[in-house]
Order: structure tokens, then sequence, then C-alpha cells
């Protein structure tokens, strides 16, 4: 037998393809807008379809506050629009809906506080830009809504993507290991900001850290005559599931406990589960299945875990990515919940240790700590300056996290020095940005049209669907 070795092919071969594919897609092209037919309003009913009757109203009511919260919730819309219109073709595990309200401080295992990416219910297999236009995008919409002048908007759309471009070329000079164990730690990372810059970290990182789990505890449950933690209602938001669903959910923690690793399966043996409470999350989350399961042991201790309803990505279902294989067989045996997971675990440099996974009659969900001294900075109460600088902090946190992939040195060989790729993708935020807000005024007037029937939660009660 011949021990035959086929070496993986260099970088610099890698870097190769990429610049080959400017033949097929230059680098301008990506400044185009789709050219298909657009039907924005039915995708979103298509999407409210499938979610809780009782809480699409609200959902309508976020996403009509303003541009901005309205682009939140329509990143199955934005990757209907991107599939339509010319892209590079190379993949890479993206988040799908990496705008700036997706990027925020967590606990890492060793409890310090990371800044990273911080959703990952449309992530997949998707090509690398549409992430970086998802952010630019934002930065423009953000931007617009909070009065700043088009200058500066620019400028942050200008740095974001050089950020991005440095970031991969740094990562692909790296080993696979090296970028692998690579992170943004807070406390590093904060003393090379601007004066102006730091105060508006700092007031963050503050509030962070008081986001804990054993503080969510205090101000959402009370102590029954038995002992027993319950939830204190507080609807919409916080509202309660018939005895049913309660069992069911409960039943489902030990699929999450499988999905585990082994020493994170074994800590929940210590717990039972106390309560269940149906939670409204997010703008765009608005409606889809996400519970709160209070966990209390003997002892007087609790912890609070967050099942999530996950389907599928909207990179998948509107911007029509074939999958590899293996992610596609992954969905399949373990649903849609072990996808977010999965990728969570890819994108992010340090992820939750207690994520896991289950999957009900109906729906797939994936498992998440609540409060564990999550927070974010508030891009709307930044000065022009710290605006500029969290739009570079987001798009290196991108790059970080597309280096992981083995396609990373094809994007760097596409991408070349950078200047047409910002141009081009600063050119579509301007244009995307204009039709995101002729979708709003569209979905404003569209609500105004339905009436009062559907300005408020309807008849059907929450908490009694099917998990």
């Amino acid at each position: 037998m011949t021990d035959v070795w086929e070496s993986p092919e260099s970088p610099a071969e890698q870097r190769g393809r990429g610049i080959a594919a400017r033949t097929r897609v230059r680098r301008s092209d990506l400044a185009q807008l789709g050219t298909g037919a657009r039907d924005p309003l039915s995708i979103l009913d298509a999407q409210n379809k499938s979610r809780d009757p009782f809480l699409v109203p609200l959902r309508k009511e976020r996403m009509s506050a303003s541009p901005f919260a309205f682009y939140r919730g329509t990143a199955a819309l934005m990757a209907a629009d991107l599939a339509d219109a010319p892209h590079s073709g190379i993949l890479v595990a993206s988040c799908g809906d990496a705008h700036v309200s997706n990027f925020g401080f967590y606990a890492s295992p060793q409890r310090d506080l990371v800044f990273d990416l911080n959703d990952f219910d449309e992530a997949a297999w998707a090509p690398w830009e549409w992430d970086l236009k998802r952010l630019a995008a934002s930065i423009v919409v953000g931007g617009r809504a909070t009065g700043r002048t088009d200058e500066v908007i620019d400028e942050a759309v200008r740095r974001a993507v050089a950020t991005y471009v440095r970031g991969i070329r740094r990562a692909i000079a790296l080993s696979p290991t090296e970028r692998y164990f690579t992170h943004f730690d807070v406390a590093a990372t904060t003393q090379l900001l601007d004066k102006a810059s730091q105060k508006a970290t700092k007031a963050s990182i503050k509030a962070a850290q008081k986001r804990t789990g054993e503080r969510a505890v205090r101000k959402l449950t009370h102590l029954d005559e038995s002992g027993r933690l319950r939830f204190v209602l507080m609807p919409p938001t916080t509202t309660a599931v018939d005895d049913e669903l309660r069992n069911r959910v409960g039943n489902l923690m030990q699929q999450f406990r499988d999905s585990a690793t082994p020493d994170v399966s074994l800590l929940f043996e210590h717990y039972g589960v106390s309560d269940v409470v149906q939670r409204v999350v997010g703008v765009g989350s608005v409606g889809t299945r996400c519970y709160l399961v209070l966990l209390q042991d003997g002892g007087g201790h609790s912890l609070l875990m967050q099942p999530k309803e996950a389907g599928q990505s909207v990179l998948i279902q509107y911007g029509r990515i074939e999958q590899p294989a293996i992610v596609t067989q992954h969905i399949t045996e373990h649903g849609e919940g072990a996808r977010v997971v999965a990728m969570q675990r890819i994108l992010q440099a340090l992820s939750d240790p207690f994520l896991g996974h289950m999957r009900g009659p109906l729906r797939d969900f994936y498992v998440r700590q609540f409060h564990d001294m999550k927070g974010s900075i508030e891009v709307e109460e930044l000065e022009d300056g710290p605006f500029v600088t969290y739009a570079q902090s987001c798009a290196a946190v991108i790059a970080r996290a597309h280096s992981q992939s083995a396609t990373a040195p094809v994007v760097a060989g596409y991408i070349g020095s950078g200047r047409g790729i910002a141009a081009a993708i600063l050119t579509w935020a301007r244009a995307y940005a204009d039709v995101s807000l002729a979708d709003f005024e569209a979905f404003r007037a569209s609500i105004s049209a339905t009436g009062a029937a559907d300005s408020s939660p309807g008849s059907d009660s929450p908490g009694s669907g099917t998990a």
C-alpha cells in the first residue's frame, strides 16, 4: 500500500482563486441592487403566519417604531434582495443578521467580558459580503435615524469596510489555530480607544456587568409558600403557559442536556424545573416561541435558561444559498436549533458553555443562558466619533468570524487592496437604505390600512401553543 498525501491548497493558491473570481463577478458589481420583482410585505406576512398570532400585533408595533427598528426586523427581506443581486459566490460561515445592534458584551466561561456577535438565529453559509453589507446598511439607516450628517455616515461605512479588509488580511497571516484563539477582550481593547469612545464603552460595560442571571431571578421571580420560585407575570412580555406546555418544555430540557457537553449535563443534574413562562424578545423575533425556564436546586440556588425557537435561516429560505452537505445533514438529523448552536460556536470566539438544542413536536429550539452579563452599546446615544469607532469594532468582529472559514484567503484575494470594495459597498448601502425606508413607509401604511384590529394583541391567549 502506497502512502499518498495530498497537500492542502496553499494560501497563495487560494488567493489566486479569489483574484480569478473577479472575472466572474467584478468587485464594482457589488454596488448593484437586485433587479428581481420585490414583494416585501408578502415576505413579512408569510413570516407572521408561523408566529404566535397573539404577538404578531406587537411585532408590527415594534417594527413600525422607526426606520431602524424596521430594518432590524427585516433580515428576510435583505436576504431575498441580496439573492437577486450580483454576489461573489465565495461562501463563509455567516451571521446572517449582522446589523449594528447585534453585537455586544457577554461573559466568557472565565467570567471576563468579551465583545462579539450575539445573534445567530439566521446563521448559515453565505457570500462573505452579505454580512458586511448588512452591517453597512445598518450604519446608514441607523445614522440617518439619529440625524447624523452624510459625511459622518460615509466615513463610518468606509472605515468599517477598511477594518474588515485589514482584519481578513491579518487573520490569514496567522495559522488556523491562532485565528481560532483570537478574541476581543473588552478590558484590553477599551484602552486603545479615544476618550469619547472609552466613556461610551465603559458606561455600557457597567450596565452589562449588572445583567447577571442572579439579578434577573431577583427581578423576575418570587418565592411561594412552599419555597418554590415562580415567575412574576408581566404581560405581554412575560406570560403564563398552560400546564401541558409547561410540562412539555420541562421534559424537553432533557434533550438539551443530551446535546450539551458532559460536564454541563452533569451540572444540570443538580437542578429541577421550577417554572416556565413565555417571553417576548427583540424586534424581528417577536412572535417566535421563546420561553424562560427557571431551574432550582435543593439549596435554593437558581439558574435561568432561555429556549428560543429556531426556524430555517433566511440565508437558506430567502437567500437561496445551497449549504455544504455537512450542514444540511446536521439540520436533518438534529434540527434548526443545532444549526444555530453550531454556527454560534464557529462564529463567536468564546461561546456560552451552556449552549444546547432540543426538538419539540412542531418546532426546533436552541437553549442559552439568560442575562449572563449580556449588554450592548446604544448606538443612538453615541456621539459621532464613537459611532464611527463602534462601526469599525463591529467590522473587526465580522472579519474574525469569517476568518474561521477555510475560504478566508479566497476572500482576501477577491478583495485585493479594499478600495474598490469600500466604494462598492458604500454605494450599495446608501441605495439599500433608501429601499428599506420605502419598505418601512409601505409597512406603516399597511398597518394603518388594516385598522385597529391589528393594532393590539389579538383575542388568542399566549402560552397555549405547542412547543
